[in-house]
């Protein structure tokens, strides 16, 4: 496996490591400081929109460059 294989696969695993923990804190955050439905709809949807801003730039990227 050379270096650009291992770190394209790293990217993906330990990033998709990373949004898990993240929708798990954003999750506790909003348990623990009572913040009702809408409050929890407004951190998932902030949350949510970060995570399909930087998807939408990893599709952008590789239709440009195909």
């Amino acid at each position: 496996m050379d270096e650009a294989t291992f770190a394209t696969w790293s990217l993906r695993i330990c990033l998709s490591g990373l949004i898990l923990f993240l929708v798990f804190i954003v999750y506790d955050l909003g348990k623990k400081s009572q913040a009702g439905k809408w409050g929890m709809f407004v951190l998932f949807l902030v949350l949510g929109l970060g995570v399909l801003g930087f998807l939408g730039k990893e599709i952008l990227i590789g239709f440009l460059i195909k």
